[in-house]
């Protein structure tokens, strides 16, 4: 599981996005509710660069893109620590400026 930074290989994995999680929502929490759809491969839930809380999303990646499908069906809407989850295909890359969500980091 990763905590930091995202595991070495994830050549040929498919991500989706979790969004509207609680901060006491844990990665083997996700693991656990995501695993009934496939091998899961990882599960990375990024946090505050100052507080260390969770920033309230995640990204469960899947060895099979079939397996991330039906998970993103089955999970779309679905109800975890009382939250309704919102699922979706995760987006690669960073948008072309670079100072894109920085609000409030101090200039170097």
């Amino acid at each position: 599981m990763s905590y930091g930074r995202p595991p070495p290989d994830v050549e040929g994995m498919t991500s989706l996005k979790v969004d509207n999680l609680t901060y006491r929502t844990s990665p083997e929490t996700l693991r656990r509710v995501f695993e009934k759809y496939g091998r899961v491969g990882d599960v990375y839930i990024p946090r505050d660069r100052y507080t260390k809380e969770s920033r309230g999303f995640a990204f469960v990646r899947f060895h099979d893109k079939r397996d991330a499908e039906d998970a993103m069906d089955a999970m779309d809407g679905a109800l975890l620590d009382g939250r309704e989850l919102r699922v979706q295909m995760a987006r690669y890359g960073r948008p072309p400026d670079s100072h894109y969500g920085r609000r409030g980091a101090p200039p170097r």
